[in-house]
């Protein structure tokens, strides 16, 4: 379906009207097998998914599905443990509704995490690759339809969607905390089966380092809507074609939990920078 400006508006006065004069600044989306860092959060009002106006539910493995509102490393968030994903049935956009949402509701920025699989083969399973663009040739746009100028224009520019003071803030802390920090294009597939090697190889060709079934939805409606945009990636497993294995969600939330410490720490140092 189509949303109208007024059906978004309704969604965050449902949220004001839940936080208490409570404004959050950053908006914090975790992907499979990271929600964990919303569990970190100080002073925390969860409000579940079904519970907010218009909002869909995730039924992603792995994704709780509510939204965590607080403090965390000293910043005003607003943690989504969970996303919306168009292979569960749902519009682009559906999936980018709680940004557009969050941004009426006075974030000005946003932080993109997601478990992907790995293009590069002389990276390893478990690295953290920090994104700097993305590649979406298999989905639709999230502003396909009328144009709502309340957010932005007709046309938003897309050359920097991964602003790169953000960017350079990731780094810094990679640096501080002695972290391998990957850097690459996001490859975006619609799912939910994983690629296949000849998708793969062509991801390669065309410039990708890691492939991934959401992030690129979210980021267009952020940047259309003037946010500032981090991304992150937890290479969880090495994409189909590469290793002589069958793929799994089990090994994604498997090596999730298994680096959830280095990951954490990142995002946590970074979250202080911006």
């Amino acid at each position: 379906m189509d949303y109208v400006f007024s059906q978004y508006q309704e969604s965050a006065d449902y949220l004001r009207s839940r936080l208490n004069g409570f404004t959050p600044d950053i908006v914090m989306v975790l992907g499979s097998g990271l929600g964990f860092l919303g569990d970190k959060v100080e002073d925390p009002t969860v409000i579940p998914y079904g519970d907010i106006p218009h909002f869909k539910v995730s039924t992603a493995p792995g994704h709780k599905g509510q939204l965590v509102c607080g403090t965390l490393s000293g910043k005003k968030v607003a943690v989504m443990q969970g996303r919306m994903h168009h292979y569960e049935g749902y519009s682009y956009q559906d999936v980018s509704y709680a940004v557009r949402v969050l941004r009426l509701l006075g974030c000005t920025k946003l932080i993109l995490t997601n478990a992907a699989g790995c293009v590069r083969k002389e990276w390893d399973v478990g690295d953290i690759m920090l994104i700097t663009d993305h590649i979406k040739f298999f989905m639709e746009s999230p502003l396909r339809g009328e144009n709502l100028s309340e957010f932005g224009p007709r046309f938003p520019d897309m050359s920097h969607v991964y602003t790169p003071r953000l960017q350079d803030a990731a780094r810094e802390s990679a640096k501080e905390l002695g972290l391998t920090l990957r850097e690459g294009v996001y490859c975006y597939f619609p799912g939910p089966q994983f690629e296949t090697p000849a998708e793969v190889r062509a991801a390669r060709v065309l410039g990708g380092d890691a492939c991934g079934m959401s992030t690129a939805p979210e980021a267009i409606a952020a940047a259309h809507a003037g946010m500032e945009i981090l991304g992150f990636s937890m290479l969880t497993n090495m994409c189909a074609g590469i290793l002589d294995q069958p793929l799994s969600g089990e090994e994604v939330n498997e090596t999730a939990e298994a680096r959830k410490g280095p990951f954490s720490e990142l995002v946590l140092k970074t979250l202080e920078k911006m």
